[in-house]
């Protein structure tokens, strides 16, 4: 995802330099892809609190 934000901000600065949407797009881009990894911390630490493990295995109990 980083890649396609530096494309962003690259085309816009040669192609359109007066415009700061890549950059606006980029920095988007960024907090998203930041989101989407706290969101995961967050459900294996949850993960983690109610059964005390991050096995995989471990979390066929949580299907019943």
């Amino acid at each position: 995802m980083n890649a396609s934000a530096i494309n962003f901000v690259v085309l816009n600065k040669y192609l359109f330099a007066e415009n700061l949407q890549g950059i606006f797009f980029s920095i988007f881009i960024i907090a998203v892809a930041a989101a989407e990894t706290a969101l995961a911390v967050a459900i294996i630490i949850n993960l983690y609190r109610q059964i005390s493990s991050v096995e995989v295995e471990d979390t066929e109990i949580m299907k019943y």
